[in-house]
């Protein structure tokens, strides 16, 4: 393929052109051969901005790239082959490190006293199928490494909290456990869980208090060290936890999980929970996906959901399986819980949030305002365009303004709904943690945004200190993952662009616990149901070699 031919394909940013030139031109070809070079270079720097961890190469590719001097197959040059897939050496080192501390925990082997009644008494079978969430206990307590995955309300939550309680029940001391989630919403919703678990375990008080209920964001667990990309916890400074549990694990990036992992101190064990099935991380790699394929044996799926059914659960199969006709059935059966929005959107989100406007204009408090603006959500597929988080949030303002039940005064307005872009320790307020500004309860004139802690309590602050936030009557799908709300409208662009998937679609559709509306024609629903999202990436063939070689 020349250069021209793969321009023709795609449009690179500055940064891909300047990274692509930067490397040409200090290669050793010239001529035809540098413009080849430069242009798998180009395509390169593509793939990793679009989430991809590496380029698959013919084997022509491979003899031009090779001929560089710029690219081996070991660790002494900024390129890296390895099979047939280009790296840059920073993710190539990622993937190699991953997968060898994975193996390394894996192989870790517990000989642990424990009996079929215990475990009976926390997985009690009911009918005449597989226990999985037993069989999930059964791993982490002989193994180093367990993931567990499974849809909505399969019970991933309500097992590792039985996990842990039965690995302290036949440990020899109160074990170190840490808990840690991709964002704070996801760590919010991990604690409410592991709270209302906690209750019900057919345990004594004692085993239940070793349990903790803090749950942190994984950059907070790490000891992030902004604006570097590194962290406090390392390999030369390990995580003192016996136990690490990773939820919503799908979510997290290559880079973030390899350095994670690094960071798990020699003996320590690994629980990874998610949903395979959803998006892949917003940054390169599809960890999850990848490691399930590639530890099968230290994988354990979860099938039945136990809360997630009806049309809801059908439609989201359906969509998951890439049927879809039957998908678009579901959707046109009349069915309350999920249809095809035919009403005007507007109208429709304004509906949908009238509680808690009603609570906001008698002065409620924050925390059932708080409560009712979050059983709704708006979900979009882009930031940009017709039917995008932007286009909806400023038609969303200009409608409830103009029905006078917010009051645009400026940038802030008492209402106004606001989700965190970017990390801000300082004011310990994360990525995705969403605030609603309001009065002052001690001063009605002076504005404030207030959000909830994961610990339950509420941080107030003064909108002037908040740079990185934008309103969120609507979000965007990737933003929306690790949130669970009532009810949810899912907007399609109006045209197809490359980000509408299959996962896309399972990933709005799984958030909703009651109802979900769809504003999208039959072909452009049925074009994204198509559409399989694949990352380029080597790890589960690493995982898979790795194994073998230790093996042989």
């Amino acid at each position: 393929m020349n250069n021209s031919e793969m321009n023709e394909q795609r449009q690179y940013s500055r940064f891909d052109c300047g990274f692509a030139r930067f490397f040409s031109e200090r290669s050793q070809l010239n001529g035809e051969q540098k413009s080849d070079f430069e242009a798998l270079l180009l395509e390169l720097s593509a793939q990793l901005a679009s989430g991809h961890s590496c380029l698959h190469l013919s084997q022509d590719e491979q003899n031009l790239a090779t001929s560089s001097g710029l690219v081996s197959n070991d660790a002494l040059t900024p390129l890296i082959i390895d099979q047939n897939r280009l790296y840059t050496h920073r993710y190539w080192s990622y993937e190699q490190r991953l997968a060898k501390q994975l193996i390394t925990i894996s192989r870790q082997n517990f000989i642990i006293a424990y009996t079929d009644a215990l475990l009976d008494r926390y997985f009690p079978l009911i009918g005449d199928e597989i226990n999985w969430q037993k069989q999930a206990a059964l791993s982490a307590i002989t193994q180093g490494l367990t993931i567990i995955t499974g849809g909505p309300g399969t019970g991933k939550t309500t097992t590792v909290v039985k996990i842990l309680a039965v690995l302290q029940e036949i440990a020899d001391h109160t074990l170190h456990i840490a808990l840690a989630a991709p964002t704070g919403k996801a760590a919010m919703r991990l604690e409410e869980s592991i709270v209302l678990n906690k209750a019900a375990l057919p345990c004594r008080e004692s085993i239940k208090q070793c349990i903790p209920e803090k749950v942190s964001t994984i950059h907070r667990l790490l000891g992030a060290k902004p604006p570097s990309p590194y962290f406090h916890h390392n390999p030369d400074n390990p995580l003192p936890h016996d136990l690490l549990v990773i939820d919503e694990s799908s979510m997290v990036d290559l880079a973030l999980m390899s350095k994670l992992v690094d960071a798990i101190k020699p003996g320590g064990r690994l629980i990874l929970l998610g949903d395979k099935d959803q998006l892949a991380s917003v940054e390169s790699g599809a960890v999850l996906a990848d490691v399930t394929l590639g530890m099968t044996d230290h994988t354990v799926e979860l099938l039945k959901s136990h809360r997630f059914m009806g049309n809801i659960k059908q439609l989201a199969d359906a969509v998951n399986r890439q049927d879809a006709e039957s998908a678009w059935e579901i959707l046109n059966s009349g069915a309350k819980d999920v249809f095809i929005l035919k009403s005007d959107p507007l109208d429709y989100i304004v509906e949908n949030y009238q509680n808690y406007l009603e609570l906001m204009s008698k002065s409620a408090d924050f925390s059932q305002i708080y409560t009712a603006f979050n059983r709704f959500k708006v979900l979009c597929c882009n930031q940009q365009g017709r039917n995008s988080v932007m286009d909806i949030n400023a038609r969303v303002e200009h409608e409830l303004a103009r029905l006078n039940k917010i009051h645009l005064t400026g940038q802030w307005y008492p209402g106004r709904p606001v989700i965190v872009t970017a990390n801000n320790p300082a004011l310990q307020i994360f990525n995705g943690d969403i605030g609603i500004c309001l009065p002052d309860p001690d001063n009605r004139e002076r504005l404030r945004v207030f959000f909830y802690r994961g610990d339950g309590s509420i941080k107030a602050i003064q909108p002037a200190r908040l740079n990185s936030c934008q309103t969120v009557f609507a979000m965007t799908i990737h933003k929306s993952q690790g949130s669970e709300f009532e009810r949810v409208l899912i907007m399609l662009p109006e045209k197809y662009n490359s980000v509408l998937s299959k996962e896309l679609l399972y990933t709005a559709i799984t958030r909703a616990k009651s109802q979900v509306a769809i504003l999208a024609g039959q072909a452009l629903f049925q074009a994204g149901i198509a559409r399989k999202t694949q990352r380029d990436s080597g790890l589960a063939d690493k995982l898979v070699k790795f194994k073998t070689e230790i093996s042989q």
